[in-house]
């Protein structure tokens, strides 16, 4: 035996024989990360959730501006995952990539603090976008890294931690939802009243000590070294069944490579079989994918395997596993779109209402953002404990239901909240109409905040099953060395989403602007936000017409069992 097959024997899972579990990994180290996550989160949402308003009152930005500029460095900070994740799963490895993205997210938080308070004004503009796009940076290594990580510390070769990881991407969401209500109640109150100054200088203090953190689970932690890039084998599958594009198995074919570890020594029919060792099942989408294992004369005649005419049958499952999450991707914009709206119209909408509990205290409008986050604390253990076990013994499936249901849910909920959304925008306008404050957008229109809770509520209700459902999907339907890819793939989602609600502002400003009344004036009072949120009723009620489609086509991953040397 090779030390490739002893490897593999080592590592694989008989029916009968489960690995034996290590002292590393599992809960142990997983609440380590976790507890990294909740200060990250804190950080960013502490930061992202009050940036509207530091732009239009401090920068003295117009409101749509104001929006683009959120919505952009928000996509940015979505987009860099990618970049990241390709550098942790080809060069530096998850552990070593979070460790130099968290001290530059510190690096960019201290420099944002600095712009906020002793840089001159005549800089601290520049200064103030510079950081932002360097603690983007920051989110670029670390938001593929530390969700994976902490998902890797599971063996899914052990059956209690296989049951343990079912459920970890909820409480990991759960943790994310804790630190982000934390900041949008605390440190934006700290921004209303104290200045920014103080609270970034918090924000960077809580990422030290996430640092700090992080690094005293050291010990505890299973790390995984790179494999190079994911990227590269992937595209030796296009390449591979671009040059047998005319090639079919009974034409020209003379048989399929079926295993990564197979030798390459005359191959045949007779001997080119699967040996032990977990392998994918061979599917029927993406029939054209095939052409890259089927190995034809050229090949046959080599002595060494040309990994960019030749792939195995695992090779071309992984590429059509990445193929197949690309439409469900796309399907999930309009969502992104939608959870754009939280961090800027829907705070600015707050802004204008009663916001006064008791005689002293008044809400900033930006924590009214904590009402989603405190509805997900609240799902989150319901759906897990109460929906899930419910649904499994209705249905059979361990989840409940599947993770595209799931996500499916989701989206038709944020119609429902846009609607909401809309009715609530219309009213708030008559109340200002009626009071004679249509030219006074600055003032407080006699129409309660908690008007405006139930679509906070249902936005809080569709994260829970959209955004649990996505990490989940990312994680378990990709290949395995592309998991931090996956992670990144997902959090795109966020980032071209924002980009998408640009365009369909800049759209609806141009088209709107004709008239003369643009639907998203500086004058909230005058404009027609309500309009703008039946625009994205509809376009969501369309996105997921074609999101059911994609759903109904889509296959899981197929395992096949682990073949014994026996058979």
């Amino acid at each position: 035996m090779d030390t490739s097959e002893a490897q593999i024997f080592s590592l694989s899972v008989s029916h009968n024989n489960e690995k034996r579990p290590t002292s590393k990994g599992g809960w142990p180290a997983a609440i380590f990360i976790i507890g990294v996550e909740v200060a990250g989160r804190f950080a960013y949402y502490g930061l992202v959730n009050n940036l509207i308003t530091y732009q239009t009152n401090t920068l003295h930005e117009p409101m749509t501006t104001a929006a683009k500029n959120v919505s952009t460095w928000v996509g940015v900070s979505s987009l860099l995952p990618i970049l990241g994740a390709f550098v942790a799963d080809s060069y530096l490895g998850r552990f070593k990539t979070v460790v130099g993205a968290s001290i530059i997210y510190i690096l960019g938080m201290v420099l944002l603090a600095l712009s906020v308070t002793v840089i001159h004004e005549r800089y601290s503009v520049a200064i103030f976008y510079t950081a932002l796009y360097i603690l983007a940076v920051g989110e670029g290594g670390h938001k593929p890294c530390v969700q994976t990580f902490a998902a890797d510390q599971f063996d899914e070769g052990n059956a209690t931690e296989r049951a343990a990881k079912s459920s970890f991407f909820n409480w990991w969401y759960l943790g994310i939802v804790f630190g982000a209500s934390l900041a949008t109640v605390f440190v934006i109150y700290i921004q209303d009243n104290f200045g920014w100054g103080l609270a970034v200088s918090i924000l960077a203090g809580a990422l030290v000590g996430a640092l700090v953190l992080f690094l005293a689970g050291f010990k505890k932690y299973r790390k995984q070294a790179p494999v190079g890039s994911p990227f590269t084998t992937i595209a030796k599958v296009f390449v591979a069944a671009a040059h047998k594009r005319h090639l079919t198995e009974t034409n020209g074919g003379l048989g399929i490579w079926y295993k990564d570890d197979q030798t390459f020594e005359n191959p045949t029919l007779n001997n080119i079989v699967p040996k032990k060792g977990q392998t994918f099942a061979r599917t029927n989408q993406f029939r054209f994918l095939d052409k890259a294992a089927i190995i034809d004369e050229i090949d046959a005649s080599s002595k060494t395997r040309n990994p960019w005419r030749l792939c195995s049958v695992n090779q071309v499952e992984k590429a059509k596993l990445v193929l197949r999450l690309i439409p469900v991707w796309l399907g999930c914009l309009m969502f992104a779109v939608v959870l754009a709206q939280l961090s800027t119209f829907f705070t600015k909408q707050g802004s204008t209402m009663v916001r006064s509990i008791g005689p002293h205290f008044k809400i900033p409008p930006a924590a009214l953002q904590s009402l989603t986050g405190f509805t997900i604390i609240i799902t989150i253990p319901i759906y897990d404990r109460v929906f899930v076990p419910l649904m499994r013994k209705l249905t059979g499936h361990p989840s409940g239901i599947t993770i595209l249901q799931r996500i499916g849910v989701g989206l038709f909920i944020t119609i429902i909240e846009m609607a909401v959304a809309a009715l609530v925008e219309s009213k708030r306008v008559n109340v200002a109409k009626n009071h004679g404050l249509m030219d006074m957008p600055k003032a407080i229109v006699p129409m309660s905040l908690w008007w405006i809770v139930p679509q906070y509520i249902l936005n809080g209700l569709s994260d829970v099953l959209i955004i649990v459902g996505l990490q989940q999907l990312f994680y378990d339907q990709m290949p395995e060395e592309m998991r931090s890819v996956g992670a990144a793939a997902y959090l795109s989602v966020n980032g071209i989403g924002n980009f998408v609600n640009t365009a369909i502002i800049s759209i609806v400003q141009a088209i709107t602007s004709r008239n003369g009344h643009p639907w998203l004036g500086d004058n909230i009072n005058r404009a027609h936000l309500d309009r703008f949120y039946w625009v994205l009723t509809v376009l969501s009620a369309l996105n997921l017409c074609a999101y059911v489609w994609i759903a109904n086509g889509y296959v899981y991953k197929k395992v096949e069992d682990v073949i014994d040397e026996d058979v």
